[in-house]
């Protein structure tokens, strides 16, 4: 009897494991940005688990028929006057960073409450939660995730965002068509020798140090708002298209922004990235190579002149003729 009361509690304890494993699982699979220990499936550096294999182990979206990212050819992206300017929400503040992690996946930045973007063509303001980086390998192997005209730029940043309306829930985001925006950011080398630069990418590049091995993370101090990171682009200027998320389980549930200016960082900062971040553990591969291949083309949209500087010599023309009537 013993005996098999044992069996019994060990029978019981496999089955709780298990139905904890299928749940992590699941939430992995649902929300992709969450790090979890089962690696969900899905992998950049191994052949059998590695992004031409996604549409096979998720193909409920990932073999879908809007998926991200897309190359994008300006020639062939239609004016909408609807793509008018955003409404950037403490983007200015100096405590916007609160947390960086080495996913295993990539490097992400979890951010304060109160952050948010409207305007800009979308249908509801977002809350901004979060922030990672996809790379090739340094400044010489381009690891952008979208391209333009075919051009691959060394290093991309996504900020994600989620319909106000879900409070910050991503699992319920990414069952909207539309539930989560993403803004994306082309990091390319600046010209010249400066090392270091911009100072506030070489202060978050500072930590890479610090999470070195997946699933480490710490808190970041104050001092780097989000309008510092996206330093000398102007963010009236970008492509619009309806798409989806770039890692498993794909949903096809994003409003993707990509802006036209590029950040300019220097050559050690964008190195520094592919040679202090691990996949694993001290003995595991160096991140490298972090992103997605381009997928079939898509409907790009782009400002028409009319909304943005047209747009408004155009108003001032007719207020002064008016004006003289």
């Amino acid at each position: 009897m013993t005996a098999l009361r044992s069996l019994h509690s060990e029978k019981k304890r496999s089955c709780v494991k298990m139905n904890w494993l299928l749940s992590l699982a699941a939430v992995c699979v649902l929300v992709p940005s969450v790090h979890c220990a089962t690696d969900a499936g899905w992998c950049y550096h191994n052949e059998s688990c590695s992004d031409t294999n996604w549409p096979t182990l998720f193909p409920s979206y990932c073999a879908g028929s809007r998926q991200s990212p897309i190359d994008i050819v300006s020639a062939s992206a239609t004016a909408d006057s609807n793509l008018t300017a955003f409404t950037f929400t403490n983007y200015n503040s100096n405590s916007a960073l609160k947390k960086i992690e080495n996913t295993g996946k990539t490097v992400k930045i979890a951010l304060s409450s109160g952050i948010k973007i409207s305007g800009g063509g979308l249908s509801d303001p977002y809350d901004s939660l979060q922030f990672h980086l996809h790379w090739g390998n340094g400044s010489s192997v381009p690891g952008s995730e979208h391209t333009v005209n075919g051009k691959r730029y060394p290093m991309e940043l996504h900020i994600v965002n989620s319909k106000a309306t879900y409070n910050g829930n991503t699992g319920l985001a990414v069952k909207d068509s539309t539930g989560l925006a993403a803004l994306g950011f082309f990091i390319e080398e600046m010209s010249g020798d400066a090392t270091g630069q911009p100072a506030k990418w070489n202060v978050l590049s500072s930590y890479l140090s610090d999470i070195e091995n997946s699933g480490s993370s710490m808190a970041v101090a104050s001092g780097i708002s989000l309008d510092d990171l996206l330093e000398g682009v102007d963010r009236t200027k970008y492509y619009r298209y309806l798409g989806s998320l770039t890692t498993p389980a794909c949903n096809e549930a994003v409003v993707w922004t990509v802006f036209k200016d590029t950040i300019k960082v220097s050559k050690d900062v964008i190195d520094r990235f592919s040679t202090t971040v691990r996949i694993g553990g001290n003995s595991s591969e160096l991140m490298v190579k972090v992103f997605r291949g381009v997928q079939p083309a898509q409907s790009v949209t782009t400002q028409s002149s009319c909304s943005t500087f047209g747009y408004s010599l155009g108003l001032m023309a007719l207020s002064l003729v008016l004006g003289r009537g």
